[in-house]
């Protein structure tokens, strides 16, 4: 294993066991459920918009490490963004995971994410991965539904 890839499992594994913002907010302006039936993860993701802008996201929930992990530098990147930029970070990283194995990262773009770039070669763990993002990107538009990676 290169020494790239092991600091980006111990990243990973760091925000798995002590992961940033994890606590239910007391009064977010938006909220939404995630669920991935393959493996059981379970998130609800919380923010406080005011003036257009991410003021604070959360997460609770119960999940593998990488979506936990995933959950946890989601809301450390979009905290502080503009909706339309944490929607351009969304698609940023979906376009980094699920995209080809040897395709080039934007680490400039997408900073500490690209962390978890190594998930594309594991198309089943892109879901779980994808999990926090969606719910996110569901909690933002005010959809009501629980978001599904199915």
């Amino acid at each position: 294993m290169t020494d790239l890839r092991e600091l980006y499992q111990q990243v990973i594994i760091d925000h798995s066991r002590s992961p940033r913002n994890y606590r239910e907010l007391d009064h977010p302006s938006h909220s939404a459920e995630g669920y991935n039936p393959l493996c059981g993860d379970q998130i609800t993701v919380y923010l406080e918009v005011e003036g257009g802008v991410v003021k604070d996201v959360s997460f609770k929930g119960s999940g593998c490490a990488i979506s936990k992990a995933s959950a946890s530098l989601m809301t450390a990147a979009v905290k502080g963004k503009t909706l339309a930029e944490a929607e351009e970070l969304f698609a940023r990283f979906r376009e980094m995971v699920t995209s080809e194995h040897d395709a080039a990262v934007n680490e400039e773009a997408l900073g500490k994410l690209t962390v978890l770039s190594g998930v594309r070669e594991f198309p089943v763990r892109v879901k779980c991965a994808t999990l926090a993002w969606h719910t996110l990107r569901a909690a933002l538009a005010g959809e009501g539904e629980r978001v599904s990676t199915e």
